[in-house]
């Protein structure tokens, strides 16, 4: 029986990925802070650490050797080195989550040689010392350039899905359903997404299909931010109220000034199938409306 440990993985598409896992017939470790219910019974192996403490991290790697090590909570070049070292000799594959946010707003889709973390600078800092964009560079260049095992960063846009704790498509549902202004700077910026169940069968697939390096994974086709209002005002059968100011409590976790999405064709010629945006947005929508 193969051995994988996932940190962090309690909520959302984690916990998807977990259940995957789990269906797969892995022995499952999850390693939290253990301050989050942990939903799987007893099908699951629990450790209670402190990500950003090496001493922590190391308890973990000892605890095992790992076919797979999901790493949900690494946020900074630190964070990645403590794990190099830590999981040296103990991980046959590392797969890290890593996000959009690497790449800066463009008007074309993102391919992933756009930022090449095999030669980007190393700054070692802690979550602290960086934004959240230059942590998660820094966290791939590390892994790159330093670790002795295979690495795959898995590079997500926003995750939507009916559990999504952040409520960030709630947010626009619930104010246009209340008609409150919706502070949008730029309607017509262009938006990848996916969903959590498919971000969940692209860690496995990561996994499993022993691909390495940074990859994108996001569902097929693009939406501008105005149609994903329009969607919602289908949905709800209300008319949304858009302007590209608003108070701080009413502007879109959403709203970015420029387009802002990824090309997915490496792991399309890789193998995995994505779905198609518009096939589930619209459904999700409506079941959440």
């Amino acid at each position: 029986m193969k051995n994988v440990l996932v940190m962090g993985g309690t909520r959302f598409f984690g916990k998807h990925l977990v259940e995957m896992l789990l269906d797969k017939g892995i022995n499952v470790t999850i390693a939290t802070r253990g301050k989050t219910p942990v939903p799987f019974d007893e099908r699951v192996n629990r450790l209670v650490m402190d990500r950003y403490d090496r001493a922590s991290l190391q308890r973990i790697a000892d605890a095992g050797h790992w076919d797979a090590v999901y790493d949900q909570i690494c946020y900074a070049s630190e964070d990645a080195l403590d794990a190099c070292e830590v999981f040296r000799g103990k991980a046959n594959r590392y797969i890290f989550t890593s996000s959009l946010s690497v790449y800066p707003y463009d008007e074309e889709a993102q391919p992933e040689e756009k930022v090449n973390p095999y030669v980007h600078p190393i700054r070692i800092g802690s979550r602290f010392d960086f934004p959240y964009d230059e942590g998660k560079r820094q966290a791939e260049a590390v892994f790159f350039q330093k670790a002795e095992f295979p690495v795959v960063a898995v590079r997500f846009p926003i995750v939507m899905g009916e559990d999504d704790y952040t409520k960030r498509l709630m947010f626009h549902i619930e104010h246009i359903k209340q008609e409150r202004t919706i502070g949008l700077p730029n309607p017509e910026a262009v938006m990848s997404f996916i969903l959590a169940e498919e971000a969940a069968r692209f860690l496995v697939w990561a996994w499993e299909s022993g691909i390495e390096g940074p990859i994108n994974a996001c569902s097929s086709g693009t939406i501008t931010l105005r149609k994903l209002v329009a969607l919602i005002e289908e949905a709800t059968g209300k008319q949304a109220i858009v302007q590209t100011q608003a108070d701080k409590v009413d502007m879109s976790p959403y709203g970015v000034e420029r387009s802002w999405y990824m090309d997915n064709r490496k792991a399309q010629k890789a193998g995995f199938v994505f779905s198609r945006l518009e096939e589930w947005l619209p459904r999700l929508i409506r079941k959440l409306s």
